[in-house]
């Protein structure tokens, strides 16, 4: 029993060291950002959002060794409103997939060919309810998030983590869940970012 719970102890010991070696390149990375540029034509706006630096030295190593990133973008349309709070007008939710081919790296199955430093994402297009006012202003909120390592793939890789004592295995499910989950936190980039709605030119 011993040298089982020793054994236990030292591979929970490696995945804890495994884990901070996937964290450690984090806090030299460039911090990821958001643009987006919108117009309004008539009653239609049109946003193009983009995401810059999301792609870490680590995650752009687990996306070469063949593992997905998901994008999660996230845009609402305000309107403006003087001395208020700004009105919600409308929403939208995206996801796109990052990998790696053999011609490189695609998002949605689309080539990138200057990499994924600059991803060009999704546009999105409402239409408002009515023409606006010479006067109206409108703004995009964008939020993106990029999650290359989840909680559940973690936790496939490191399925060799098993103690065979039932009680042991009560304790380690929990604190693995915790360990696994805080690092696909932490492997999580995201940054979000505002554009004004350009008027008609």
């Amino acid at each position: 029993m011993a040298r089982t719970g020793t054994h236990g102890g030292r591979r929970l010991g490696a995945a804890m060291v495994a884990a901070l070696g996937l964290l450690a390149p984090q806090a030299l990375a460039e911090e990821p950002r958001v643009a987006c540029t919108a117009t309004l034509s008539g009653r239609r706006v049109l946003v193009r959002p983009e995401a810059f630096a999301f792609l870490s030295e680590e995650l752009d190593r687990l996306v070469r060794l063949g593992m997905a990133g998901k994008v999660e973008v996230e845009l609402s349309l305000w309107k403006r409103r003087t001395l208020w709070f700004n009105t919600r007008l409308d929403g939208a939710r995206l996801t796109q997939v990052i990998g790696f081919g053999r011609e490189g790296y695609l998002l949605d199955g689309r080539l990138l060919p200057q990499g994924p430093a600059a991803l060009e994402l999704d546009r999105v297009a409402w239409t408002l309810e009515s023409r606006p006012d010479a006067g109206d202003r409108f703004v995009v909120q964008v939020e993106v998030r990029l999650n290359v390592v989840t909680a559940a793939s973690l936790g496939r890789m490191a399925s060799w983590l098993r103690w065979k004592d039932e009680e042991a295995e009560a304790g380690r499910s929990s604190l693995t869940g915790t360990l696994l989950r805080s690092v696909a936190e932490d492997l999580t980039r995201r940054a979000s970012g505002r554009c004004d709605v350009a008027p008609p030119t």
